[in-house]
């Protein structure tokens, strides 16, 4: 007997793709970002409003001095190579013992580098500034006759010396007018727009053009213990700065 089949549902026809365009889509505009608005240069100090600072510096510390205990140009040179990334407070409690025990550059030299590391443990990077310091203090006797050289290319010469260390040496050690840049120069020099720079160098460079040759002497001290006391690196003191009304500092609180 012959089996009945059911007839398929009859499916509508579909109507023929249509070929794809060869031609590629217009894109979307894209929204224009606005322009973020450039900051507004700061105005530069005046020689008048310069001078006017140093004024009043000078008038409330006529003679600053550095905060670093020495006894000769010898002991500070030393205080200062140990200063680096380290607080001058930090650096005083380490050196009288050390210089104590040695106070020339042929003393230093018999210590030894074991013996000076046991003294300066307590400082940052105090292996390396052992063996600085050790290294410094023979040439100074080879080269020097165990005398601290008073020009700036001798003095850098020497082992853990950069600008900075020479600059504070010949200023403090030998009444030189010179400015050395450290971290606290360098923010105070930026943030208040009196001398801007991207670099150390830069910033001294700048002090050296517009500070006024009779306030240079002290314009070191000045400048640094302005940054340590007053113009903090996270929160300074506007309400009681001594230039407040000169600094260009957008964020001041005054």
């Amino acid at each position: 007997m012959a089996r009945k089949t059911t007839p398929k549902s009859k499916q509508p026809a579909r109507s023929p793709r249509k070929p794809k365009s060869s031609k590629p889509k217009a894109a979307k505009p894209k929204a224009a970002k606005p322009k973020a608005a450039k900051p507004k240069a700061l105005k530069p100090w005046t020689p008048a409003e310069v001078e006017e600072a140093f004024r009043r510096f000078q008038a409330a510390s006529p003679a600053p001095q550095t905060e670093l205990q020495s006894l000769n140009p010898y002991t500070l040179l030393v205080a200062v190579v140990l200063s680096a990334q380290a607080t001058d407070a930090g650096v005083n409690k380490a050196t009288p013992a050390l210089f104590a025990a040695a106070d020339t550059p042929a003393k230093m030299v018999a210590l030894g580098e074991e013996r000076v590391r046991d003294f300066i443990k307590t400082i940052g990077l105090y292996r390396g500034k052992a063996k600085n310091l050790v290294e410094l203090s023979r040439r100074l006797v080879a080269e020097h006759g165990g005398q601290v050289p008073r020009e700036r290319a001798a003095l850098e010469a020497l082992p853990g010396v950069g600008r900075k260390t020479a600059n504070v040496v010949l200023n403090v050690a030998f009444g030189e007018k010179t400015i050395a840049v450290d971290t606290h120069i360098f923010r105070v020099g930026n943030r208040t727009n009196m001398a801007p720079g991207k670099t150390p160098f830069e910033v001294e460079m700048k002090l050296e053009a517009i500070v006024p040759d009779r306030y240079k002497l002290h314009a070191h001290h000045w400048l640094i213990l302005h940054g340590r006391y007053v113009c903090l690196a996270r929160k300074p003191k506007c309400e009681t700065c001594l230039i407040n009304d000169l600094c260009r500092w957008p964020e001041k609180s005054v």
